[in-house]
């Protein structure tokens, strides 16, 4: 690693905190006009961004990157609107920071309460989605955090577009400098450097694939938030209404499957296969361009089906793949579940009560659904507006994480002159 590298890294993480001390305390009024502005400026620089945008699509091309990647990659004027109305529904949504939790008296007469406080400042580590870039920032804005971006390679011309556009206006809306700071090297070296960083991040946040989450994870000395990776399965049981669940399963895995919350396992109830995935699942993922690659009874239905391997079942494909197994019944489904999921999203397609009930129980996923799509594992779908991430594990913060994940608390403690003896 050259000095230069980790030298640029270190300068925008001493100006990020720098930043966090007087963000920390900004009234809820300035961070909502920094984030108009921020989402008029994009409005405003569109044509620049996209232009940045379709130089990181030319180069994805030729690296042979794959649909569903390009496809999270791409811009265009409804995705940069998207992304500046995420902006607006930040702003109108209430601010954590300040907000007592709690509050209660002691026999000596002390008051204590729990009051909501920035993280600090927040390092963000995310590959090709650009749209990231600005969630993030709105969001650890609101949260009264200060933010070091460092976005993929894919999207470096994109990122440094879009930063540009939305710190020069919170700049100019009176946001400190240094609340938004990007690391524009492409270089991977520069990731080691903020794993680190534990002297002036507060915590790391990973978002992408498998790889990236983990190499995060075991090499950062600096605090954790995990999140994203999918293994999502959708279990259809032997009671279920098949007509949803053919609609449920096709959304799961077709409406976008380069995302984390889409499905990458089908598991059948045996009683059901063969009228669900011959006519009304097979048929439809082919006509749409899904690989399925199936166990033995699965590719009984279809010989273009391919055999699955012991890999697929534990495999998020972030593509148009998915595995397909057929089960004996519902202990086995939520055993493969409980073997193979990563603990994001799990969904179970039943008429039985019974069965919701136990999958509910049972099963240990951030999000659990009885006859919904696995799609709606977002913030914006739980009505939390945009979220920094899907977190998998269990401290601090678990499944879509709003605003409030992005605080913690402190105690205050009123006296009137109480010493302890």
């Amino acid at each position: 690693m050259s000095d230069a590298i980790r030298e640029s890294v270190v300068a925008k993480a001493k100006r990020a905190k720098e930043a966090a001390r007087r963000l920390a305390y900004l009234s809820t009024g300035a961070k909502n006009a920094a984030l108009l502005a921020m989402a008029e400026s994009l409005i405003k620089n569109t044509p620049a961004i996209l232009e940045a945008n379709a130089k990181d699509i030319e180069a994805g091309k030729a690296k042979g990157l794959s649909k569903a990647l390009l496809d999270r990659l791409l811009l265009n004027e409804a995705r940069i609107r998207d992304m500046a109305e995420g902006l607006e529904v930040v702003a109108g949504l209430p601010d954590p920071v300040g907000e007592v939790d709690a509050m209660w008296t002691r026999p000596n007469g002390l008051q204590v309460g729990q009051i909501r406080v920035p993280l600090g400042v927040i390092g963000i580590i995310y590959e090709a989605r650009p749209n990231v870039t600005v969630d993030a920032a709105g969001l650890c804005l609101k949260a009264g955090n200060t933010v070091l971006l460092k976005g993929g390679s894919e999207a470096i011309n994109s990122n440094v577009a879009i930063v540009k556009v939305i710190s020069e206006a919170a700049t100019a809306a009176g946001i400190p400098d240094g609340a938004i700071e990007f690391i524009d090297i492409t270089d991977r070296a520069a990731v080691g450097v903020m794993l680190k960083l534990s002297e002036y991040l507060d915590t790391l946040i990973p978002r992408g694939g498998s790889g990236l989450i983990q190499f995060v994870v075991q090499n950062a000395s600096v605090p954790v938030i995990e999140t994203g990776v999918g293994n999502c399965h959708v279990y259809v049981d032997a009671e279920a209404d098949l007509e949803m669940a053919s609609g449920i399963v096709i959304n799961a895995k077709c409406h976008r499957p380069g995302v984390c919350n889409a499905a990458e396992t089908l598991l059948v109830h045996q009683d059901v296969a063969a009228e669900l995935l011959p006519g009304r699942l097979l048929r439809r993922f082919q006509e749409q361009g899904v690989e399925v690659r199936g166990c033995p009874q699965t590719r009984e239905f279809a010989d273009w089906v391919v055999p699955a391997t012991e890999d697929d079942w534990a495999t998020e494909y972030l593509d148009l793949i998915i595995a397909v197994r057929v089960v004996r019944d519902f202990e086995e489904a939520v055993d493969h579940i409980y073997r193979y999921g990563t603990r994001h999203s799990e969904a179970i397609v039943t008429e039985n009560y019974t069965n919701a009930r136990r999958f509910l129980r049972e099963v240990d996923a951030a999000a659990v659904y009885v006859n919904a799509s696995t799609r709606f594992t977002d913030g914006f779908q739980f009505g939390f507006g945009a979220e920094i991430g899907i977190s998998t594990q269990k401290l601090h913060a678990r499944g879509p994480m709003g605003l409030k994940e992005l605080t913690t608390i402190k105690y205050i403690i009123y006296g009137e002159g109480q010493t302890r003896s």
